[in-house]
């Protein structure tokens, strides 16, 4: 799980599949040629910038490393349920688990401000999760009065700055972690005008990148036992619309998001986190037999609930020592 950001059980493949992928690709182009098009492509050596416009509320959507190994061509992240909500993408695509460290991404954006584009739209957010979200936070300064809306976000993977990040050691082997510019996503933070970033506080390493992100322009949504892929949570409970809609409309996520993510007691991925939350230690054995008498009811086939529903009873069933 932490080695490849992959989803790890059928579920979280359907529920990180785009709703509508495009089935075409738009048109290569230059920057000047760019900013008048309702669809196009900028192509980088490391990065590629693909745009489809809807409306004037721009979601910049930053690819993950899951997102990284479904290979060439593929659309903008999540972008069939950006489509699906109206609002126009632009997806900022890396071809390597890189977090996004070489120039092609941040040189293409800066052009598309510097000649304007930006300026056709009401609002601009930029979301990204895991690798995305670090850099969703990173590039936001670079397009002014741009929002940011990031899942369990990376400050750095740089080791002197956060020596408690061992995840995903491969990638950052492959990467380089050395020097500026946008080596700390905590530095970029004070000039976000907002940001709004969703983490699951059990998971350490991610409470610890967001201890170093935090600030008064910042709302912090802590989703406890979302785990680091908690994006997919948020998918499966039918939150995403009202979160992106929230921070286009009012710079602040409301009480509807939290009654939305109720939905979350019926997701795979946070049913069995919990449960093994319960679990650990054998400290719980009759609240994790209720629980997954709630989550088996109705016949729900869930192998890892019945398995913990097995072991707690056969703690219960077992004599007490004095």
């Amino acid at each position: 799980m932490w080695m490849t950001d992959r989803p790890t059980d059928p579920e979280d493949a359907e529920a990180e599949a785009p709703v509508a992928p495009p089935l075409d690709l738009p048109p290569v182009v230059t920057v000047p040629e760019a900013v008048g098009m309702e669809r196009f492509q900028l192509a980088g050596l490391e990065a590629n910038l693909w745009f489809e416009r809807r409306s004037d509320v721009l979601i910049v959507s930053f690819d993950n490393l899951a997102t990284v190994d479904e290979g060439w061509p593929r659309g903008p992240w999540l972008g069939g349920r950006i489509a699906e909500m109206g609002y126009s993408v632009l997806g900022v695509q890396s071809f390597a688990k890189d977090w996004f460290r070489p120039s092609s991404a941040p040189t293409l954006l800066r052009a598309l401000d510097g000649a304007g584009f930006f300026d056709r739209f009401r609002r601009v957010i930029f979301m990204g999760a895991s690798m995305g979200g670090f850099a969703a936070l990173n590039f936001a300064p670079l397009v002014a009065g741009a929002r940011v809306l990031a899942f369990s976000p990376q400050s750095t993977m740089n080791k002197v700055i956060a020596p408690f990040e061992q995840r995903f050691p491969f990638s950052v082997r492959k990467s380089n972690w050395e020097g500026m510019p946008f080596l700390d996503a905590a530095a970029a933070v004070p000039y976000i005008r907002k940001a709004v970033i969703l983490y699951d506080p059990f998971v350490p390493e991610d409470k610890a990148h967001i201890a170093r992100l935090s600030g008064p322009n910042v709302q912090l949504l802590q989703a406890g036992h979302a785990t680091h892929e908690a994006i997919r949570v948020v998918l499966k409970s039918g939150c995403l619309p009202i979160l992106l809609r929230d921070l286009a409309e009012q710079d602040f996520i409301g009480p509807e998001f939290w009654r939305q993510y109720r939905g979350r007691r019926g997701v795979g991925k946070w049913q069995r986190a919990v449960t093994e939350a319960m679990a650990r230690g054998d400290r719980h054995p009759r609240l994790t037999i209720a629980a997954c008498d709630v989550m088996l009811k109705d016949g729900a086939d869930l192998a890892f609930a019945r398995r913990a529903r097995r072991h707690a009873r056969a703690l219960m069933a077992a004599p007490t020592t004095t």
